[in-house]
């Protein structure tokens, strides 16, 4: 059953600006429990920074993280995004298409609303699913 985006994503989803540091996304991550944050500038979505970025594109490459800024290892614009009203299908296509399990949700003029997770889908659409159970389970701390 194909549903809207609105009623599957993660609502207000953590965000920092371009300059905020690696060190200081990472903590946030930590404290918010989320593999993924939204890049904005003005508003505006600016990119979107993940655990994997971090470290791939920070820590394997000898960046210190103290210095460097999520807007230098963030998946650049254009970013993939969604709108509320996308459907749950669309979204499944662009993850499949772009190679990508998180998508920033945002309204129209670019303002980012919340985020969409494969996870997200797998709950939403297919419920009694091994993945849907795992993708509902506590944090493992």
């Amino acid at each position: 059953m194909t549903r809207r985006i609105r009623d599957v994503m993660s609502p207000a989803a953590s965000a920092v600006e371009p300059m905020t540091t690696v060190a200081r996304a990472a903590l946030l991550m930590r404290e918010e429990d989320v593999g993924d944050l939204l890049v904005t500038y003005d508003c505006d979505l600016f990119g979107v920074v993940t655990d994997r970025d971090i470290v791939l594109r920070a820590v394997a490459e000898g960046r210190d993280p103290g210095t460097t800024t999520v807007g230098a290892v963030c998946t650049p614009p254009p970013v993939v995004t969604l709108a509320p009203e996308d459907t749950t299908d669309h979204a499944a296509d662009l993850m499949r298409r772009h190679a990508v399990r998180r998508l920033p949700v945002v309204e129209r003029g670019g303002v980012p609303v919340g985020v969409v997770s494969l996870g997200d889908l797998v709950v939403s659409e297919d419920p009694g699913s091994a993945l849907a159970d795992i993708s509902r389970a506590a944090p493992d701390h």
